[in-house]
């Protein structure tokens, strides 16, 4: 442990005052607001004056800069208090505390990214620790520099369990330069938080995930300074004993005040009584870092080679992806993979072997590998790609949901996708998840039907803003593609097609195969079906679309392993609708599936060759 250097009465004074004046900011922005939550910002105001006016290295006209220590709040509803610290260390002007969640104001209610200090969007609780293990992993690990990583959560947002999938991550891989600071101000929104203040049991908890756990009173700006310039060789929990609403005469530590601003006459009686309790209107400077991060370029990573298939062999494209992320680790020592114990599914096993010191393993954890993928990208440090059964990454929504939001870069591969599984049955099988992904925000959804498009995928994926998905299949399907083939984001493939063609089929994975294999069955019958694959199922590639069903009467048949709602047809239909003489007919899983060989499965759901063959028969003859 670090010897500690107590603060003269001079500097505690200073930080004593400076947590009073962001009390008063903070009522003063949630009154001027007419909505906020001042009471949760005053019980942290102490814990945030020391945070930032003692322990922290940054530079405070650079938030972002990449040797900075790291600040993440949990608890994003005391987004004022934030505020309030930047408009202190001179980065926000004071009288733009004001404008909180106006339209014309980046102060948002909650913290967002377009605000320079914040690398994650909170506000959906229990998520800021994952990313902040996320960036102290990169900072151990990667950038093997002397930022830390401090993140504030609330009492209440710590009956989520991702918080303790995040504080058993931190815990295995060691994050010693990871502080949590836990504000257990006793209240809740609505009634009082389980534990209250029964701080030894908050302890014991922090203790059995293999944190150094310290309890603190979190209004003694000298009990903070003391436990923050405690470092050991494990990620330290300050447990703050506080009161929700500190400072404030009637309300401390009263119910029915969570998220209600102070009328004007009651706020400036306040304000009048904590401005009496400050010394001095001398402000306490930033200290600097220490400038040891690696410049980083993530710019323009291509794969060192072209692809290496030969069309007609077999893969499947989880193997593909596997193969393509490995072989992209030798482009940039900055792509890193993420996998939640199903490396050996997913195939990102093969990343692991050639680049094992850029591999995370999360386990069963899906909600909180994401949010440690979130925390890895952030300030361009690195290209994660997370990979898992893509019906798992449903339980971990609103960790993506969220990701959009925070404007992250992170790259989502979802394997073993709809009833082709087979034998495993309906709850490994994701029948949902494009559905899912289409919903984000400025999301990329790939759909490779061979190996050639998943390593071309995974190239753009690296390249690609926003939160991209990669959907891939477990079954071995052929490869269709040359090696030099060109794939575009929102760029559809033409498989099959002659003048003669009569119907528009779409399918992407495996029933892209079965397309191809259903056109030559109805070759038979002399009837033509123009084959489309997607690649792209959002953006998708509207004009080729449609270019196809006006030279096929119209007729557009779409196949899909997932459900109706959601995915390929929805997409396909969304695209065209109002355009005259333009019908869809839609192939999809229409209820719970079951186990069974994969061929008897995508038969019994009617989504095979044959389904495909009858559609079209019947589409034909209907004209």
């Amino acid at each position: 442990m670090e010897a500690y250097h107590k603060p003269d009465q001079q500097k505690l004074q200073a930080l004593k005052d400076t947590a009073n004046r962001l009390r008063i900011s903070s009522i003063q922005a949630t009154t001027a607001a007419g909505s906020g939550h001042p009471t949760s910002c005053c019980s942290a105001a102490e814990i945030m004056a020391v945070l930032f006016f003692h322990t922290m290295r940054y530079k405070a006209l650079d938030p972002r800069n990449p040797h900075n220590d790291r600040f993440v709040l949990s608890k994003g509803h005391a987004a004022p208090i934030l505020y309030a610290v930047w408009a202190e260390a001179g980065f926000l002007p004071e009288s733009e505390l004001l404008n909180l969640r106006k339209v014309s104001s980046d102060l948002d209610g909650h913290p967002v990214p377009k605000q320079a200090f914040t690398d994650v969007a909170t506000g959906s609780l229990g998520q800021g620790l994952g990313a902040a293990c996320g960036m102290a992993y990169t900072g151990k690990y990667f950038d093997k520099a002397s930022y830390r990583v401090y993140c504030m959560l609330g009492d209440g947002e710590l009956s989520e369990g991702s918080v303790w999938e995040a504080m058993a991550f931190a815990s295995i891989y060691k994050l010693d330069n990871l502080v949590a600071i836990l504000d257990i101000n006793r209240l809740g929104q609505s009634d009082p938080a389980p534990l209250q203040h029964q701080m030894d049991i908050y302890q014991k908890r922090c203790e059995a995930f293999g944190w150094n756990a310290v309890i603190v009173d979190g209004h003694s700006v000298e009990e903070l300074c003391k436990a923050f310039g405690q470092v050991k060789n494990q990620p330290t929990a300050i447990i703050a004993k506080t009161f929700k609403g500190r400072g404030i005469t009637g309300i401390e530590d009263k119910e029915s005040w969570h998220g209600k601003p102070l009328p004007k006459n009651m706020a400036d009686q306040i304000v009048q009584e904590i401005y009496g309790q400050i010394q001095s209107k001398k402000k306490i400077l930033a200290t600097p870092p220490q400038e040891d991060a690696p410049s980083v370029d993530i710019t323009n990573i291509r794969m060192p080679t072209p692809p290496s298939y030969k069309v007609g062999d077999k893969i499947a494209t989880r193997k593909a992806y596997g193969q393509a992320l490995a072989k992209l680790g030798h482009a940039s020592d900055r792509i890193i993979a993420l996998d939640g114990d199903t490396k050996n599914s997913t195939f990102s096993e093969l990343f692991k072997k050639e680049h094992p010191d850029r591999f995370i393993e999360c386990y069963i954890a899906e909600q909180n590998m994401v949010s440690i993928a979130v925390g890895c990208a952030t300030r361009d440090r690195t290209v994660p790609f997370c990979s898992t059964f893509a019906a798992f990454f449903t339980r971990a929504f609103d960790q993506i949901r969220m990701a959009a939001i925070s404007e992250s870069n992170i790259n989502l591969c979802g394997s073993h996708c709809g009833v082709s599984i087979g034998e495993d049955g309906p709850s490994q099988m994701a029948l949902e998840d494009l559905a899912m992904f289409r919903s984000v925000p400025m999301s990329t959804v790939f759909y490779p039907s061979d190996g050639v498009a998943t390593e071309k995928a995974v190239e753009l994926a690296a390249n690609t803003k926003g939160i991209c998905f990669i959907r891939t299949s477990r079954p071995e399907n052929a490869i269709i593609y040359n090696n030099n083939e060109d794939f575009q984001i929102g760029q559809a493939k033409v498989v099959l097609k002659s003048k003669d063609d009569q119907v528009t089929v779409i399918g992407a994975g495996v029933t892209l195969h079965e397309a191809l294999a259903a056109a030559d069955l109805l070759k038979r019958e002399k009837i033509s079906i123009r084959v489309l694959d997607p690649f792209t199922i959002k953006p998708l590639d509207k004009k080729l679309i449609l270019d196809s069903a006006r030279a096929t009467k119209g007729r557009i048949l779409t196949v899909e392993d997932h459900y109706h709602e959601g995915g390929i047809g929805e997409a396909v239909a969304s695209a065209v609708v109002g355009e005259p003489g333009v019908t869809v007919t839609r192939l999809a899983v229409s209820q719970v599936p079951r186990s069974g060989k994969p061929a008897e499965l995508l038969k019994m759901f009617g989504i095979d060759r044959d389904a495909i063959t009858q559609a079209v028969r019947g589409l034909v003859t209907r004209a």
